[in-house]
């Protein structure tokens, strides 16, 4: 918020600076920290403390699979004796030290000694008869999974090559995902684990705890010295994936065989502008503003998002104004807690997205939303960073025509209503997403006084002097302008490349609108629900094999494919998706592999597909198997 420029307290002092201990780097980690970190990472994705028991085979069996490890039944056995009632954590960190993680030259070995032409395959038939009757057997029904597997299956033959490979990452992403769970939970991160603590303020080897004597059974240690026969090793990796479902796509270029936007006779409609933006945060999720309409009588309708064109340079084309956007309509209800969707703008016109229907009078939510496959975290680095203030001969401050550029784009991107004047309100956005604070009634008088205002509302050249005395205050040090920038999605060489201004305009034919935003919230939340809830209405159910409770949902337009999972089991389910067979895609997630964690009674988006580039065709394909 503004203040008198002649105060101690100033706008500038509310920006945020990292501090120097956050700048501070940690020393590597010792092999050791990062074996127990591991092990705590893989404990605590079972259970919520290391202080809880392990009590089952199953509670055992998981807890190792998060690890990374594939046990068989017989590896199991070894430490689950009918003598054993529980385990502790460093009963686990004791077997994890035993049980290395499977290489890929041992599975390859293990599968290569039923491989009688020596191609990479196994005949379905040797297969079959190998895993239901030798050696730790599986059921017909658990073959028949392995054995229609796709991707690794065809013509009666198993490319056990291509599994292997899709067993390294799945386990190597099992890993990962409890690691990542570990991290961004301080809370856990600082947990006592057994008599391990994760504190390396003060680097010193990890303590090594002591087996406990009910886990180093005489009768074990021959068990503990021999890794297990190949068929163990085939048997644990062919249980690894439990069922799957596969899906395939394919688009023409330019593809709009249902999709085209057509604009009806908006002549003498009433029609209201509202601008957004949406920013990237740190962790790659998305924020944008959220606005309540309210329509007082019914009427036919027509809305439209696309990407703002804000001043552009001669010769440079704005990354921004390739993003995908789509607008969310959901009817809010009398309890104001129950939102009903209404309808999607899926209908396309280049980068326009719309919608036209009829729509009765009430309060509607207008929810913007980007798949996140075109505005993603920018890892180009920048070799030269703007300057964003100079002093003149006389030694006066003045902000660089590059800084003022931008802070115009940012004007308009601020400028909600479009009426090339900040409101209060509109001023507020910006405040708390630069400073996560508010500018209050006594604030904005001030700024009154110093800055230039029209109608109570500040002008261009105000928000162009706010910032000017900002940098005064800092004696022309740039810090606090840059944390802003920042913020807001631009990069060292001030271009706008984490960010995505966008406009909705809606045209109603009986009745003005009345728009208003009400709030900037995270793609999680009501748009999570609503893009769930479009899908599953209209989407294509696939069952895992085998397994009824777990459904993946896909629906495709001409411009992309969303998919959604159901878990309706009372369990936390882990889905390993593959999407290296698609060509010209590219998906919110970054990766053609990764994994993702389902809650029980629930559903959540998977991933959004787009194609790389809309004039050649493109190919989804993609094969989500239960871990």
């Amino acid at each position: 918020m503004a203040t008198n420029p002649g105060s101690d307290v100033t706008l500038a002092n509310q920006k945020s600076v990292p501090s120097e201990n956050l700048r501070t780097k940690k020393l590597p980690l010792s092999e050791e920290e990062v074996f127990y970190m591991n092990c705590r990472a893989a404990y605590l994705t079972v259970f919520k403390s290391s202080l809880e028991n392990i009590i089952s085979k199953d509670q055992l069996c998981l807890a190792l699979q998060h690890a990374g490890r594939s046990p068989s039944q017989k590896t199991v056995n070894k430490y689950w004796t009918p003598q054993t009632a529980k385990l502790n954590f460093d009963d686990f960190c004791v077997i994890l030290r035993k049980e290395k993680p499977t290489s890929k030259a041992e599975l390859l070995k293990s599968f290569k000694q039923l491989d009688v032409n020596d191609d990479g395959c196994i005949l379905h038939t040797d297969l079959y008869r190998f895993l239901t009757k030798r050696g730790e057997k599986m059921t017909p029904e658990e073959a028949s999974t392995i054995i229609n597997l796709p991707d690794v299956n065809a013509d009666g033959k198993f490319d056990y090559i291509k599994f292997c490979k899709l067993y390294m990452t799945t386990s190597g992403q099992c890993l990962k995902t409890a690691l990542e769970k570990l991290q961004v939970d301080s809370k856990l991160r600082r947990q006592q684990f057994g008599s391990h603590m994760e504190g390396f303020s003060e680097r010193g080897p990890s303590p090594i705890p002591k087996p406990p004597p009910r886990i180093i059974r005489n009768s074990d240690q021959e068990a503990f010295s021999n890794k297990g026969d190949t068929r163990a090793s085939l048997l644990s990796t062919a249980r690894k994936f439990k069922a799957s479902v596969s899906c395939t796509i394919s688009m023409a270029a330019n593809s709009n065989r249902n999709s085209t936007l057509i604009e009806p006779n908006l002549k003498d409609w009433p029609c209201v502008r509202a601008r957004g933006c949406f920013f990237l945060e740190d962790d790659g999720d998305t924020v944008s503003h959220q606005y309540r309409m309210h329509i007082s009588q019914r009427s036919l309708a027509h809305l439209t998002i696309k990407p703002l064109n804000l001043t552009q340079v001669e010769g440079k084309v704005s990354p921004w104004l390739s993003v995908d956007t789509a607008l969310y309509i959901l009817k809010e209800n009398e309890n104001q807690a129950d939102f009903q969707l209404i309808c999607l703008t899926e209908l396309q016109n280049r980068e326009v997205f719309g919608w036209t229907g009829e729509l009765g009078p009430g309060v509607y939510w207008l929810i913007p939303s980007t798949t996140g496959c075109r505005l993603k975290k920018e890892r180009k680095p920048v070799t030269e960073e703007a300057q964003l203030v100079c002093r003149d001969q006389s030694g006066e401050l003045f902000l660089t025509q590059a800084f003022r550029a931008a802070l115009s784009d940012v004007f308009d991107m601020t400028d909600l209503d479009g009426n090339s004047l900040l409101s209060l309100e509109e001023y507020n956005f910006f405040e708390l997403r630069t400073s996560g604070e508010k500018c209050d009634e006594e604030a904005w008088l001030l700024c009154r006084e110093n800055f230039e205002m029209k109608e109570n509302e500040l002008t261009r050249q105000g928000f162009m002097d706010l910032h000017l005395m900002e940098a005064n205050d800092r004696e022309g040090d740039p810090r606090d302008l840059w944390v802003t920038l920042c913020s807001l999605g631009y990069n060292r060489a001030l271009e706008l490349t984490e960010a995505c201004p966008f406009v909705i305009d809606l045209h109603t034919e009986r009745c003005k609108p009345r728009v208003k935003a009400v709030r900037m919230e995270a793609s999680r939340g009501q748009l999570e629900k609503a893009t769930c809830q479009s899908v599953l209405l209209k989407g294509e159910a696939r069952a895992m094999d085998d397994d009824e409770k777990i459904l993946v949902y896909t629906r495709s337009w001409d411009f992309r494919i969303t998919s959604v999972i159901e878990n309706k089991s009372d369990s936390e389910v882990i889905i390993h998706v593959n999407n290296e067979l698609s060509k010209n895609c590219v998906n919110n997630r970054g990766l053609p592999v990764f994994a993702v964690e389902v809650a029980p009674q629930s559903t959540m988006v998977c991933q959004h597909v787009m194609p790389v580039d809309r004039r050649q065709e493109w190919a989804h394909h993609c094969v989500y198997s239960l871990v």
